[in-house]
């Protein structure tokens, strides 16, 4: 079966940097768009950041812009979001999604990752 692999979650206290990864099983992520969301129960799915494996474009929501950096491995075709300078905020379960026509945050994309819970607190 097509499967995204998520790793890399856990609790840091603020300020600190985790770096979720999202690797795919059964299918190459080129020529695609994966998109990093995470949601806080009682609240909507927020799009976090997104990258194009076809041509490198990158979005980045404005409360990550300068702290997430998404990149990916075309060798371990798996996607990365680097968070850093984490804020109690950022408390949320991630989730990393593929959409193999390689529209950019991609509102219904093909397949889901399973989620990480990111937990920031003092």
């Amino acid at each position: 079966q097509l499967q995204l692999a998520q790793s890399g979650g856990g609790s840091v206290q603020p300020g600190g940097s985790l770096r979720l990864s999202c690797e795919g099983s059964g299918f190459t992520l080129d020529a695609s768009a994966v998109g990093w969301f995470r949601q806080v129960p009682g609240k909507d799915r927020e799009e976090v950041s997104c990258i194009s494996t076809h041509d490198g474009e990158i979005h980045h929501a404005n409360f990550v812009k300068g702290r997430f950096i998404v990149s990916w491995d075309k060798a371990k075709n798996t996607v990365y979001l680097q968070m850093n300078s984490l804020e109690p905020e950022d408390t949320a379960v991630y989730y990393c999604a593929v959409d193999q026509g390689g529209r950019l945050c991609s509102p219904r994309p093909d397949y889901w990752g399973q989620g990480t819970q990111v937990t920031v607190s003092t």
